[in-house]
């Protein structure tokens, strides 16, 4: 078998995927996480070295053609959640937007996620129609009724952690975003999340003063100043995500492929912008595929004339 193997035979871990992700983020270094808005994405980031995965629901919604406001339907979140996490056999972390609804869809949603796969979710208190978290206006729930939303999230969980985001820093100010987290880690939250901190000392204060572990969210364009993963951990986050890097690596790509696929009338000139066949099959595992079935010949990649 080659390095991925496949999904239909790859051993499990005798932890569930929550404890997996718990373990990395319990140990001394940070833990670098890498968006993946699709299965494919998913191996390239474990083949580059990854050891966990985050599904971002920006992303993901634009992967759909919709915008990040949460029209996306929960079925649309757990199809790639599904596979993602067969695929890639990696722990993840699943955007679960506002979860859904109410405390009852919350409780649903992390029950199927679960079952799909998945290592945490992260919900945020904001309602709808909710937005980027680096955006302007946002409309936040009350802190109660947020940690009503985390407090059913943690009586549905067998092993899913529980990542509760705060909107709150931009338009309540850093106490109040304070103030909420300490009352959702009274709820049950196993992580938090504050979103849109603009510089490194309310980083450091805010993570002085949380008793559980932190994710930074180093998105591009936002609010956050642009830090590496050392620099994160040396203020105190655990987790630290790149949600929607590669569906923007992807989008640009894709623009200036079909920009020449148009002006040229054919891909010449194109090629070497171009994963190979061989590369892609390496990747997601084909010839391991092929080895399953001894009914199957091995596929012999045809070569360039």
């Amino acid at each position: 078998m080659g390095f991925y193997m496949t999904w239909f035979t790859h051993p499990d871990s005798p932890l569930a995927p929550g404890e997996l992700l718990e373990k990395l983020y319990s140990g001394p270094d940070i833990v670098r996480v890498p968006g993946a808005h699709n299965a494919l994405a998913a191996l390239l980031a474990k083949e580059a070295g990854f050891k966990a995965l985050y599904l971002s629901g920006g992303a993901l919604s634009s992967s759909l053609g919709l915008p990040d406001l949460g029209v996306m339907t929960m079925e649309e979140l757990l199809l790639f959640v599904r596979v993602i996490c067969r695929s890639s056999k990696l722990p993840l972390i699943v955007d679960g937007d506002t979860g859904y609804g109410e405390a009852l869809n919350v409780m649903r949603l992390v029950q199927e996620l679960e079952e799909a796969g998945a290592a945490a979710v992260q919900i945020e208190d904001q309602i709808l129609p909710k937005k980027c978290g680096h955006l302007s206006d946002k409309l936040l729930n009350t802190p109660e009724a947020m940690a009503r939303k985390i407090s059913a999230a943690r009586q549905a969980r067998k092993h899913l952690r529980i990542i509760a985001r705060t909107d709150a820093a931009a338009s309540e100010g850093f106490d109040s975003a304070l103030d909420r987290a300490k009352l959702y880690v009274e709820a049950g939250a196993d992580i938090i999340f504050p979103e849109a901190l603009t510089n490194k000392d309310d980083m450091k204060r805010f993570n002085d003063a949380i008793s559980v572990p932190t994710l930074a969210n180093m998105t591009e364009f936002g609010r956050t100043p642009y830090l590496t993963g050392a620099e994160f951990k040396n203020l105190g986050f655990s987790i630290v995500i790149w949600p929607v890097t590669s569906l923007r690596c992807e989008a640009m790509a894709m623009q200036d492929l079909y920009s020449h696929l148009y002006e040229k009338d054919g891909q010449g000139g194109y090629l070497n912008k171009l994963m190979k066949r061989e590369e892609i099959y390496k990747t997601i595992g084909y010839h391991d595929y092929e080895a399953l079935d001894q009914t199957i010949s091995k596929s012999i990649v045809p070569g360039i004339k």
